[in-house]
């Protein structure tokens, strides 16, 4: 199915020289003079090179069948990631390039999207926010508002992220997968 360049978002599989691709990043660019570009990030799925193209936003883009199903994820092993069908329970290797940089937010029976084509995955969607335990940061300080100064901390996934003064070590918080940012404190 041909789409306009400007359409393409991280995540899409494009098809480009009877290969596939997996947008990683989408940028539209509109400089002062010139023509508008689409600059698209991309990593080949057969072998995992990556490549930077541009297009006119106006340029026709091959944009391969891909279904998204959701799926529960299971395990780690050395081969990769395991995920099952909800629907009927098949299991799904999902190798370590796919995954990428998402893999610490991966939680035990987390419901999870992922792209099939040709029943291979080849892109993964997470939930936008998942809740996450703080297992080291500096402790309260007395007297410190709420203000814009944010500390660092340690998830209990091994990330490292900014969170208010007045969060301690052992409260459960919830962040965004795509970056780790701090939403809020959990509510559970």
């Amino acid at each position: 199915m041909k789409v306009i360049a400007s359409s393409i978002r991280k995540g899409n599989i494009i098809e480009q020289d009877g290969k596939l691709y997996v947008v990683l990043a989408a940028e539209n660019i509109h400089p002062g003079k010139g023509t508008p570009v689409s600059q698209v990030e991309m990593r080949r799925i057969s072998d995992g090179v990556k490549i930077s193209e541009r297009y006119k936003t106006t340029d026709q883009v091959e944009r391969a069948f891909v279904e998204d199903r959701d799926f529960n994820y299971l395990y780690e092993d050395g081969d990769g990631f395991h995920f099952m069908n909800n629907e009927n329970y098949d299991q799904l290797l999902v190798s370590k390039d796919v995954v990428g940089s998402q893999a610490p937010y991966l939680q035990e029976n987390m419901t999870v999207k992922l792209s099939i084509y040709e029943n291979t995955a080849v892109a993964i969607i997470l939930p936008q926010r998942t809740t996450l335990e703080v297992v080291e940061t500096e402790p309260v300080t007395k007297g410190q508002t709420a203000s814009s100064s944010y500390k660092p901390a340690m998830l209990s996934n091994g990330v490292r992220t900014s969170v208010p003064p007045h969060i301690g070590t052992g409260t459960r918080i919830v962040v965004m997968t795509e970056d780790g940012s701090y939403v809020e404190r959990a509510k559970d």
